[in-house]
């Protein structure tokens, strides 16, 4: 352990960065936040809602994720869409404070990869924040620029560390915060570092993912760019999942202590 209480790791995320995401030249703008999940696990007690309409603290998760942006200086979020993406539109509309808003809707269903393709052929940007419409995890845009500006022909990773793995899978970073691998999800109830979900990407990449099919990008993709590609950094926390009803009651209670620090 370290001196602060956290497991030294090689890159993490804090709030002495820039939080303008800037890296050198670029400035990151844009988001595209996954939010077409069909949600099944919710059912039991949110039969009829789009996951990330989730009530959280009286109002859509998915709300929650475009106030960060926006402290972050983002000028647009592009939801990519799905599951009664009607009901997302109308919830959320063309702007959320000072973010425009745009949508990307599948017709058929794309997987992760699938999705941020198709909004990425779209953009007139270099590189692009993704992020999962399910989850939400405390960082800071401008410490991940600054892991991408260190190693800036690879996408960088955000990473939570939890104390229990075993629902999420691990990932394997070496020394310099490359990451190595992606590992199943297994019974064994260790603590370790996981894919928090949010990704500072080059557009490019997603534009060149495979087309005309369903694409996972954390199952058929990122395992492919292991070889220098991708680089973590571990966040601060606090990391929600509301993807299964105990984590979403739970979701309530962290976010609103958040809402207090802000």
């Amino acid at each position: 352990m370290s001196d602060d209480g956290c497991v030294p790791r090689p890159v993490r995320v804090d709030s002495r960065t820039s939080r303008d995401g800037s890296e050198g030249s670029t400035v990151i703008e844009t988001a595209i936040i996954l939010a077409g999940g069909l949600g099944t696990r919710l059912r039991p007690v949110l039969p009829a809602t789009p996951k990330v309409l989730a009530p959280v603290g009286g109002r859509p998760f998915l709300t929650w994720l475009l106030d960060q942006l926006a402290t972050f200086g983002m000028k647009r979020a592009v939801l990519c869409t799905g599951h009664k993406g009607d009901e997302v539109e109308n919830a959320i509309g063309p702007r959320h404070g000072p973010l425009a808003i745009v949508y990307s809707r599948e017709h058929e269903p794309l997987g992760t990869g699938g999705a941020l393709r198709q909004a990425a052929l779209a953009l007139d940007a270099e590189l692009v924040l993704a992020l999962n419409g399910d989850s939400y995890c405390g960082y800071d845009l401008g410490a991940l620029a600054a892991v991408r500006a260190t190693h800036p022909r690879a996408g960088v990773v955000l990473l939570a560390e939890v104390a229990d793995a075993r629902s999420y899978g691990r990932v394997d970073v070496d020394a310099s915060g490359r990451v190595l691998a992606f590992r199943e999800k297994d019974e064994a109830a260790e603590a370790g570092l996981i894919n928090a979900g949010v990704y500072l990407l080059d557009v490019a990449a997603l534009r060149g993912l495979p087309a005309r099919r369903p694409l996972s990008l954390e199952r058929e993709v990122f395992p492919t760019w292991t070889d220098g590609r991708l680089y973590g950094c571990v966040a601060p926390g606090p990391f929600i999942d509301i993807g299964i009803p105990g984590r979403y009651k739970i979701a309530h209670g962290i976010l609103d202590t958040e809402s207090r620090r802000s």
